[in-house]
């Protein structure tokens, strides 16, 4: 039966500290956490007596060197401690400054954090205005576009405030950009078209609201064109009556969808801005919606499903046709994506699981990771990676190995609300930009770095190995962290012992350092 009340796993500023409502995740699994039990004795007496002797001139500054802690910076300490004096708990529950296996705080300079050919992971910059809580963001060139529930959508270019726009609609919960023309979808029902001024980049004119003013007068004209919604209430057909809580673009970013706490997917033209089609595809509110491979439209709903459909041409008309439910639940899907290279399904539910499918197999087996103790608001995707961010405010970042399986390498830790939306723009040389948007009321920036795959990493590893204790047994030189961690991956170690509070002048936030 379908609610009037907003869509289950849908989070709202007074609602996301209400954690009664949503299911609890299973307790996480250390399934894909990279240990060895077994460490060479040798290598560990050896690290051991370097670290007893480092130089008091070490350019790590200890914990109580960090001048001006903020509050997160002391629990991080206090965190941090407790490791040192009691070590890592055997226990698999997660807490709120989970980490993975190769985590690290790290104090680097500025000019590290920005260099696009660092290896460095974890938190670039924060972006905060005290006016509303993020629900949506879009990321182009060198351009952030983020939509909150102030009316305003914000611009954002090198870390700073570039231009903002007016939308007078209230929240803005989705932001897809196509060409030249950018797409907002609001919670009046209401879709919005801007572009941005050809004489001034940083002025954004609305060009037109979907569906155009015309197209409703048009309809209304005939008594067909009307469809049965709540109680006995009618609607023209080309019309959201409810919030659109999802937009996504086909391949060939010809055709626009939108899903719609109103149970409905339409589609329209991107050129013209016509409604082609309107789909009544579950029997709750839709919550995400996203176009992929071969002319495949997936679904996600709070009634629990994953509804896959195909589009097909009847002469010049777009029809899309029933396929398969690839997920039956109780619990609320609350994220769709599917990744760059069409392999793939993801799936977020509200019980903290992400779900998926891949394509060879025909979308016939679904498989879950299990990372988050809430619900998983929003998926983003990068070539093999694949990153979710949720209500417990963290953000995890996966990769699908040889074989379907996947590995979690880090959680990014640094949001103190849910994680509502993510964004990554496209790196090079396993290097990516994460922006993630939060009902905290701000924006972060986050660099992942990450190695080849395991073959080619495991070769780099013995061919550098050897180098790196010949330089500890120099001495007269002193090894960086940087070098430590790397021996202690290569000996089956999973912490770093020169873990730091990030300090960015704000917030403290975290990541993990590959090397």
């Amino acid at each position: 039966m379908m609610r009037n009340s907003p869509a289950a796993g849908d989070i709202t500023a007074n609602s996301y500290n209400d954690h009664a409502n949503i299911p609890r995740a299973p307790k996480p699994t250390n399934k894909f956490t990279n240990t060895n039990d077994h460490h060479p004795k040798e290598m560990v007496d050896e690290l051991s007596f370097r670290l007893r002797n480092m130089s008091d001139n070490s350019p790590h500054p200890q914990l109580e060197d960090i001048d001006s802690p903020t509050e997160d910076d002391m629990s991080l300490k206090d965190a941090y401690r407790s490791r040192m004096l009691f070590g890592a708990s055997p226990s698999t529950q997660m807490s709120p400054l989970t980490r993975s296996p190769w985590a690290s705080y790290v104090e680097r300079p500025a000019t590290d954090l920005c260099d696009p050919n660092s290896n460095y992971t974890g938190l670039i910059a924060s972006l905060v205005r005290e006016e509303g809580n993020i629900y949506s963001l879009a990321a182009t060139g060198d351009l952030l576009y983020t939509g909150s529930d102030s009316k305003n959508i914000r611009v954002w270019k090198n870390h700073k405030e570039f231009s903002w726009f007016k939308s007078n609609s209230g929240l803005v919960k989705a932001i897809v950009i196509a060409g030249e023309k950018i797409f907002t979808g609001h919670q009046d029902g209401k879709i919005r078209v801007w572009k941005v001024s050809g004489k001034n980049p940083s002025v954004h004119k609305r060009i037109g609201t979907l569906p155009t003013f015309k197209a409703v007068v048009n309809k209304s004209l005939k008594p067909k064109n009307y469809t049965e919604v709540r109680g006995s209430h009618k609607n023209i057909w080309i019309k959201h009556f409810d919030a659109i809580s999802s937009l996504s673009l086909s391949e060939d970013q010809s055709l626009l969808y939108s899903g719609s706490w109103d149970t409905t997917v339409k589609v329209w033209s991107v050129s013209d801005f016509k409604c082609l089609e309107s789909i009544t595809a579950h029997e709750d509110a839709i919550n995400s919606v996203v176009s992929g491979f071969d002319g495949m439209m997936f679904s996600g709903s709070a009634d629990g499903t994953v509804k896959a459909w195909r589009r097909e041409y009847e002469g010049k008309r777009t029809k899309h046709f029933f396929i398969d439910n690839l997920l039956k639940q109780e619990c609320a899907v609350t994220s769709l994506i599917i990744n760059p290279s069409g392999t793939a399904v993801y799936a977020g539910s509200s019980d903290g699981l992400l779900h998926f499918w891949e394509r060879e197999k025909l979308l016939s087996s679904g498989e879950r990771l299990t990372g988050h103790k809430l619900a998983v608001l929003c998926l983003a995707a990068a070539e093999s990676l694949v990153f979710s961010g949720s209500v417990d405010a963290t953000i995890c970042v996966w990769r699908r190995e040889k074989g379907g399986e996947h590995k979690c390498l880090c959680t990014l830790s640094g949001h103190t609300g849910p994680v509502k939306c993510l964004a990554v723009e496209d790196g090079s040389r396993c290097r990516w930009t994460v922006y993630s948007g939060s009902l905290d009321k701000s924006v972060k920036i986050w660099r992942v770095s990450v190695e080849p795959a395991d073959g080619e990493r495991q070769q780099r590893a013995r061919s550098s190995s050897g180098q790196i204790f010949s330089r500890m047994r120099e001495k007269s030189k002193q090894v960086t962290s940087d070098e430590v961690a790397a021996v202690y991956l290569i000996a089956g170690f999973n912490w770093d012992p020169f873990a730091q509070p990030i300090k960015l002048g704000g917030k403290a936030g975290s990541g993990s350092q590959f090397k």
